[in-house]
C-alpha cells in the first residue's frame, strides 16, 4: 500500500510484500463502513450484536505495504503513543506516513479494532479532515489521553486486523469470536454464521510482524483471505488450531493460539507462548 521514501519495504521484507499485496485491492474497492477516509466517514451502526458481526475488505498490500507499517508501526511511535488526533499530530513520523492513501486504509481497521462504537478518530492531513470510526472497542484505553498500546492491546489488535483482511478486497459479512467480552456472539449471531473459517493471531506491531493463521477441523483453505492458493498467502497457515491453540470455547473460538514450527520430520513443533488475541472468524 503505498509511498514509501528510500529503499521500498518490500525489498526487506518480501513475504511482508506478498501480504502487502493482498491488501491493495481492498483500498480499491468498496466496504460496508467506508474504507477511504478521504470520503466522508460512515458510522457503523449496521452491525448487529454488539458490531461482532462486522465487515471486512482489508487487502494483504494495504496492511503490509504502507508507509504506517514500515516507518511507524515498527518504531513504536504509534503504539507508545495515545490513538488520538493530538498524538498522532504530534508525531511527524506518524503524520508524515498518514499522507499515504494506504496507510489511512490501515489505520481506519486499527481504529475500528481498539475503539469502541461511537467513538470516532478524526486527524487532518494537509488540509483534510479524515475520520476513523471505532466499532469493536478492543483496546479502548489505547485512544484516551496518555494511553498507549501494550502488549495484550497490540495481540488483540493484531488478530481482529489480521481476521478482516480479504483476498479479492470485496465486502463480506463475518462474525468475529474471541474470549473477549466484546466478541461474545448470541445465539441469533452463531445460528446466522456456522461455518467456523480460521482464527487468526499475531503481532502487526512487531519490528518483524508476525501474521499467523491456524485452521480448524476440516479445513484446508481460507479462499476469502489468502484466494485459490496457501502457498501465496500472505498469512502464514502455523497449522490446524486444535493442536495450537486451547480447547474451543462455548461460541466455537479458539483461545490463545501459538506459533508453530514443521520438523524435518513433519511434526509440528507447538511454541510455549500463546497469543491472548486469538480472533475466530465464522462465516454464512
Amino acid at each position: 500500500m503505498g509511498v514509501q521514501g528510500g529503499t521500498s519495504f518490500m525489498d526487506h521484507s518480501p513475504k511482508l510484500a506478498a501480504f502487502v499485496l493482498a491488501v491493495t485491492a481492498l483500498a480499491t474497492s468498496a466496504c460496508a463502513a467506508s474504507l477511504d477516509p478521504e470520503a466522508p466517514a460512515e458510522d457503523a451502526e449496521d452491525a448487529a450484536s454488539q458490531a461482532v458481526q462486522t465487515h471486512n475488505a482489508l487487502t494483504s498490500n494495504a496492511l503490509t505495504s504502507n508507509a504506517l507499517t514500515a516507518d511507524v508501526l515498527t518504531s513504536s511511535a504509534l503504539t507508545s503513543s495515545a490513538l488520538t488526533a493530538e498524538a498522532l499530530s504530534a508525531s511527524a513520523l506518524t503524520a508524515e506516513a498518514l499522507r499515504d492513501p494506504a496507510a489511512r486504509t490501515l489505520l481506519k481497521y486499527i481504529a475500528s479494532c481498539a475503539l469502541p462504537a461511537g467513538e470516532r478518530l478524526t486527524v487532518a492531513v494537509d488540509g483534510a479532515r479524515l475520520s476513523f470510526p471505532g466499532e469493536l472497542g478492543l483496546a479502548p484505553a489505547w485512544g484516551q489521553e496518555g494511553g498507549s498500546c501494550d502488549g495484550a492491546c497490540r495481540s488483540w489488535v493484531s488478530g481482529c486486523v489480521l481476521a478482516r483482511v480479504n483476498y479479492l478486497g470485496q465486502k463480506v459479512n463475518i462474525s468475529v469470536r474471541g474470549d473477549r467480552e466484546e466478541l461474545e456472539a448470541d445465539k441469533t449471531e452463531r445460528a446466522a454464521f456456522p461455518t467456523r473459517e480460521a482464527t487468526y493471531y499475531g503481532d502487526i506491531f512487531a519490528e518483524q510482524p508476525v501474521y499467523k493463521a491456524c485452521l480448524p477441523p476440516g479445513a484446508s483453505a481460507i479462499p476469502r483471505v489468502c484466494g485459490p492458493s496457501l502457498e501465496a498467502c500472505a498469512i502464514e497457515i502455523a497449522g490446524p488450531c486444535d493442536a495450537l491453540c486451547d480447547e474451543p470455547t462455548g461460541d466455537g473460538s479458539f483461545p490463545n493460539c501459538r506459533d508453530a514450527v514443521r520438523r524435518p520430520s513433519g511434526k509440528l513443533a507447538v511454541g510455549r507462548t500463546p497469543h491472548p488475541g486469538s480472533v475466530t472468524v465464522f462465516l454464512r
